[in-house]
């Protein structure tokens, strides 16, 4: 028996989700859309599938699709890649992220990992035999504290992994760490596994800057995207790694032996989205602005006080300036079975130096349930002050 993941419990998203469905409480925890994603490639898919090709696709991915991909960030983020040597097509970012870990790690290697961090990136790189260092971010702007980066790396150092826009804190990537993180990277020879997925959903006229258009950092990244999240299909599990040709070799190499490939009708439909103009992405942030200001208002009338949200379907509840003497994960308990509400803690998502006073929330739904979310959100407010 594996003792490493047999030590692993269910995740916080799964716990609440079940936990909201079993109260019949609203869910503002989990990170999905409750729109179904753009109906134009919905029947795409579905006429590829009944048209076919039905077998297995290229390991790397459809051309059709890995074209649309380097065609995309040309356009988008002025990025140059190669589409038969730089881009690849996996099943779903996740699996790129595994991807990535096993294809740079080696046993005793030391990877860098910023908290709070996606639940699943520590599991892959523990997994892949990495021993991680963590750098704690510092709020409310989520911002890498002055010699935090450079006191992380050492001669072990392999892996760094780079979340922005960054899921759960809702920051991006400042343009001075960004630099310093390329020298570090520069310095000791580290690779740079750097989770995009959020990358067309950035607010208030903030721009996301991919680390492939650093000079450094351009022979030296993993980038990897996500059709899911940039059409609010979360299901269909489509995601894209784009590197120089010496770490994208190595990243396939892995991917063959994890999924090998994603199915050709997603594949199909995710490349004419790609194609969309630059409004439609436009418009999807818009409409995500929205969303985001008619929850901060509710809650912000109710008493809480939330922490900037310059990206991604989330934000944070700052749980002790919003007067609750409570930790995060008891308000979370308390709002889902007494309140009707589901929310996630923010410890879920920090292990080396737990963080207790936020609560992360979902914004990409409809404005009803926001509403109703706000509702109840003020009722579990009430039980703590």
């Amino acid at each position: 028996m594996n003792r490493t993941l047999s030590a692993l419990g269910a995740t916080i998203f799964d716990v609440m989700s079940r936990r909201a469905q079993e109260t019949g409480a609203i869910n503002l925890g989990q990170g999905f859309p409750e729109d179904d994603g753009p109906l134009a490639l919905r029947q795409a898919a579905a006429t590829a599938l009944i048209e076919g090709p039905n077998q297995y696709p290229p390991m790397r991915g459809l051309p059709a699709l890995r074209a649309a991909i380097a065609e995309h960030y040309a356009r988008h983020q002025g990025v140059t890649l190669d589409p038969l040597r730089e881009v690849a097509v996996t099943s779903g970012a996740t699996e790129a992220l595994a991807a990535a870990c096993l294809a740079m790690l080696n046993p005793g290697d030391e990877a860098i990992l910023f908290e709070p961090a996606y639940d699943a990136y520590r599991p892959l790189l523990e997994r892949a035999g990495a021993v991680v260092r963590t750098v704690g971010l510092a709020p409310p702007h989520w911002r890498i504290p002055d010699g935090a980066l450079e006191a992380a790396f050492t001669a072990k150092t392999r892996v760094v992994i780079v979340n922005t826009p960054h899921n759960p804190a809702a920051a991006l990537l400042h343009a001075d760490d960004r630099a310093r993180l390329a020298r570090l990277a520069e310095a000791h020879d580290a690779i740079v596994v750097s989770d995009e997925v959020w990358e067309h959903i950035t607010f208030d006229g903030h721009v996301h800057d991919t680390l492939l258009a650093d000079p450094i950092l351009r022979q030296r990244t993993i980038k990897i995207g996500s059709a899911g999240k940039m059409f609010g299909f979360t299901g269909w599990k489509v995601g894209f790694v784009c590197a120089a040709p010496p770490l994208l070799d190595l990243v396939v190499k892995a991917h063959q032996f994890l999924t090998f490939t994603t199915p050709p009708n997603l594949q199909t439909a995710a490349a004419a989205g790609l194609a969309y103009p630059a409004a439609f992405f436009a418009q999807q942030r818009a409409d995500l602005a929205r969303s985001r200001d008619r929850l901060v208002a509710a809650l912000h009338a109710e008493g809480f006080v939330t922490t900037p949200s310059r990206g991604t379907y989330f934000l944070l509840v700052d749980l002790a300036a919003s007067g609750i003497a409570a930790d995060d994960a008891t308000f979370c308990t308390r709002a889902v079975d007494e309140a009707g509400v589901a929310a996630i803690p923010l410890s879920a998502f920090t292990i080396a130096q737990p963080e207790t006073g936020f609560v992360r929330l979902c914004f990409a739904k409809r404005d009803e349930t926001l509403d109703r979310g706000a509702e109840r959100l003020s009722k579990a407010r009430r039980l703590f002050v």
